[in-house]
């Protein structure tokens, strides 16, 4: 039976599903689902009989809601009550799903939330309970927000050890738990902070971390975007060293690596400051096959003149063979690449502003 590609775009209006085959030249496209409701996160978990399509969607009305679909999009089903809500005794209530992720075992899934909370599913992501050691961390008190929120937009599961865990804020650093989550400690060594004094750069936490990466077959090394600057870790995120150079900037949100490549990584680099948008307004992805030791640019398709942003989830890869990689533009654009990146095509346009991309071989 021939296999084909999903496609999930979340948007702040709605998500979108995209369908095409292996070769995944032509799309058709189905949405708005959850119409007007801001779709932050969403993941598509193929490790049971059936793949299910999760999404974290917010209403205005409503608030946050996890939804599921086990037939690919056609019906959806509501988590039992919400089922990402804070104990009865903390007093917080979660505005924004920011991440969907699933760990190594069958059924667990993790989520990220704003305000900055993680919680892990036992059951698919049909209920979640709150990791309650690192919401009563005592560094909770001094973490900022960014311009989008206070949120956990990472989460990584170790991919052969249940008990780890690596978790990302912004602002507040990255995060890591060795003991099925009893206890977290920072794992910022080495992470500049250039919004701070001088003398004050490197500190245990604070920093604007903007996402965090990494490959399966090789765990211990990281690679992350920073709000100014880009690095790499090869100890488990004991220490980070910068792989900035050679780029056109430091800043931007995205970093997602190859799926079969450990020292393959891409980035959608932005100028800094208020413009946040790619260097000249040309959309280029800059790629590197030896772990950011050299970089080169990727624009093959891409638009020359383009001034938003690619934010943090909205840039990811397929589980082809051949892999592919896709972008979601805060114009409501999405581009494709079946070949690493090499060249690219839009494969919809005029959504809402983007805000996550997810897409699996199903």
């Amino acid at each position: 039976m021939a296999r084909g590609t999903i496609l999930m775009v979340g948007t702040r209006k709605g998500l979108w599903l995209g369908r095409s085959d292996e070769a995944r030249e032509d799309w058709e496209f189905t949405g708005p689902h959850f119409d007007m409701e801001e779709v932050y996160s969403c993941m598509v978990d193929t490790r049971g009989e059936r793949p299910r399509l999760l999404a974290g969607a917010s209403s205005s009305w409503l608030g946050p809601q996890v939804r599921r679909s086990d037939d690919l999009g056609a019906t959806w089903e509501e988590t039992p009550g919400g089922a990402v809500r804070f104990p009865d005794d903390v007093d917080a209530s979660v505005e924004r799903i920011w991440q969907l992720t699933p760990g190594p075992d069958p059924g667990s899934v993790w989520a990220g939330t704003e305000p900055g909370a993680v919680f892990r599913s036992h059951d698919g992501g049909e209920t979640f309970a709150l990791e309650r050691a690192l919401w009563d961390h005592p560094h909770r008190s001094e973490w900022g927000e960014g311009f989008g929120g206070q949120a956990f937009h990472t989460v990584l599961p170790h991919p052969t050890d249940p008990a780890s865990v690596t978790v990302a804020i912004s602002t507040g650093g990255v995060y890591q738990t060795s003991d099925g989550g009893a206890s977290w400690q920072p794992r910022n060594t080495g992470i500049r902070a250039d919004f701070l004094p001088e003398g004050q750069q490197y500190p245990e936490l604070g920093q604007c971390v903007h996402k965090v990466a990494r490959h399966p077959a090789r765990p211990e090394r990281l690679y992350l975007q920073n709000h100014g600057g880009v690095y790499r870790s090869d100890d488990h995120a004991a220490t980070w060293v910068s792989i900035a150079d050679g780029l056109p900037a430091d800043f931007g949100f995205p970093v997602v690596v190859h799926p079969q490549e450990p020292d393959t990584v891409f980035l959608f680099p932005l100028s800094a400051g208020f413009g946040r948008y790619p260097t000249d307004g040309r959309a280029r992805v800059w790629r590197s096959r030896d772990a950011g030791e050299t970089w080169e640019e990727l624009g093959d398709g891409l638009p020359d003149r383009f001034f938003v942003g690619v934010m943090r989830d909205a840039m990811c890869a397929d589980d082809h063979e051949r892999t592919g990689l896709y972008l979601g533009a805060r114009n409501g654009a999405v581009w494709g690449s079946a070949d690493g990146g090499d060249t690219w095509r839009c494969v919809v346009a005029d959504l809402p502003d983007v805000m996550v991309v997810r897409a699996a071989l199903v």
